[in-house]
């Protein structure tokens, strides 16, 4: 099954254990006279998201009840997180006596409420205006909600699939997938010195515009799930052939553990495969291997091992997406951010985080949002649904802008990718596989998000000193509908050739 498939798989995810849930609800919670005393089940908590969802296309914790969010914090381990300041403060990169004035106040509160328990705080963000902290009663929660100086509260340990409506073979899938596929001799062109063309490429003029630019001199981020250590063209063979004069380097931000104080990172190297493929489909070398060639062939690539899969459902997924944006906002020389990952409803300090890095000059591009069928109903979700963000969606090659089976579209899509056969949605792009020598084929939006990603570097590396918008209208004014733009679809299908001419 491609693993496209997967990207916002509303019915498929990471379960918290049974037996730590059950601790949570054996604990006793101190609660004040005339503040409901009943903890909501997860059923109960995910009835009143579900809701939402439906009714208005998203969710927000700042409208729910002291008592919903009080019940999802604790089921997610207690953690609460809080980002202070004014409106849109979203971070600080000089600290003032306000905003510090702020934060010692709010945690004087939640250590009053909470019993001058010390464990209470968990983290405090030099850059960010955010802190975690650790609660019992619902009374913290109730006090901290009259302050003005509080832009929100999340429950970031809480994951709306957690429960036993999503069982063990439809959960921590999203996205990910080994297995390499045999390549069908209609999807790929082979170009000297003997790479790989996927037939994507041709609907956007992308070989053509390689005689303008290869993106080299530029440096794209990618945060996702890391890349395979056992795919040496994302690793010792980078450089080869047409390829050259490059970098590759490798982080990671992610906690493998259910435990919110654990500080044991889990490397940099891709558990899942959706990080592989998309760091493929920017970067791959241009060789005489016989494999696919990324669309920006010689731009140097930054990848982030930030999430488990492409849903961000887990309290270490989103630190570890924050803390990748982060870094990367604070590196000169990356230009360009892809983000092939999101979560129906916005995270917090995740939004901070992008907020950050668009305050430091990157381009991000985020996924429109891909899903199962009967699911891609779902409006454009978050991060792409931030205005700081550049979202894209997949389509057929129809000839009509026929959205791909599994993707999302809305108001917020700037830009589309032709990325899936009409006649068989099995046939999508084709990149590196997991293992070396392995092929294998990916759509959806992310492969839509990384495709625009590697065409903007490009622009970039035929015009390096330009600023990020100047980038970014150069790819409006080579899509298909510029200056109109669609309601659905945005400005439409890119062609790389003219925006790099």
């Amino acid at each position: 099954m491609k693993k496209s498939v997967y990207f916002l798989m509303i019915t498929s995810l990471l379960i918290v254990s049974c037996a730590k849930e059950e601790s949570l609800l054996e604990e006793s919670v101190n609660l004040e006279v005339g503040i409901s005393q009943e903890l909501l089940t997860i059923p109960q908590i995910n009835q009143i998201i579900d809701q939402s969802l439906k009714n208005t296309g998203d969710f927000n914790w700042s409208e729910t009840t002291d008592q919903v969010l009080w019940s999802a914090a604790i089921h997610g381990d207690g953690i609460l997180t809080i980002g202070y300041g004014n409106k849109g403060e979203s971070f600080a990169t000089e600290r003032n006596s306000r905003l510090n004035n702020s934060k010692n106040s709010i945690l004087a509160e939640v250590l009053e409420w909470e019993g001058g328990n010390r464990e209470a705080v968990l983290y405090e963000d030099p850059i960010l205006n955010v802190l975690e902290v650790k609660i019992r009663s619902i009374e913290t929660v109730a006090q901290l909600r009259k302050r003005t100086d509080i832009r929100y509260m999340e429950p970031n340990g809480y994951s709306f699939f957690a429960n036993e409506a999503y069982p063990q073979n439809q959960r921590s899938s999203s996205g990910c997938g080994f297995e390499g596929a045999t390549l069908n001799n209609n999807d790929f062109r082979t170009v000297s010195p003997g790479s790989l063309v996927s037939w994507t490429y041709d609907q956007h003029n992308i070989e053509q515009a390689w005689s303008y630019a290869t993106g080299a001199g530029i440096t794209v981020g990618l945060i996702d799930t890391g890349v395979s250590q056992y795919q040496p063209l994302l690793g010792s063979q980078f450089n080869d052939g047409a390829s050259s004069g490059r970098t590759i380097q490798k982080y990671g931000t992610f906690i493998d553990s259910i435990w919110p104080w654990s500080n044991n990172y889990d490397g940099p190297n891709d558990k899942c495969g959706h990080g592989t493929s998309m760091g493929s489909t920017i970067a791959s070398p241009r060789n005489n291997n016989g494999m696919p060639v990324g669309v920006a062939y010689n731009c140097n690539l930054v990848s982030y091992r930030a999430t488990e899969d492409v849903l961000l459902n887990d309290y270490h997924e989103r630190k570890g997406v924050r803390d990748a944006l982060v870094q990367l906002a604070n590196r000169s020389d990356v230009k360009i951010i892809s983000m092939s990952i999101g979560y129906p409803w916005s995270i917090g300090n995740v939004k901070d985080a992008v907020r950050y890095a668009y305050g430091r000059g990157k381009l991000i591009f985020a996924a429109g949002g891909t899903s199962l069928d009967f699911t891609n109903w779902y409006p454009v979700i978050f991060p792409a649904s931030m205005p700081e963000t550049v979202a894209v969606t997949g389509i057929t090659d129809d000839g009509s802008y026929q959205q791909c089976d599994t993707c999302h579209d809305g108001p917020e899509i700037e830009f589309t990718i032709v990325m899936e056969r009409d006649n068989n949605n099995s046939r999508t792009g084709t990149v590196l596989g997991f293992y070396n020598g392995d092929t294998d084929y990916v759509g959806g939006s992310s492969v839509a998000t990384a495709t625009t990603a590697g065409i903007a570097a490009l622009v970039w590396s035929k015009n390096p000193g330009w600023s990020r918008n100047q980038v970014l209208n150069k790819l409006r004014q080579s899509a298909e509908f510029y200056p109109y733009k669609d309601g659905t679809k945005g400005y439409g299908n890119i062609d790389a050739l003219q925006a790099v001419q």
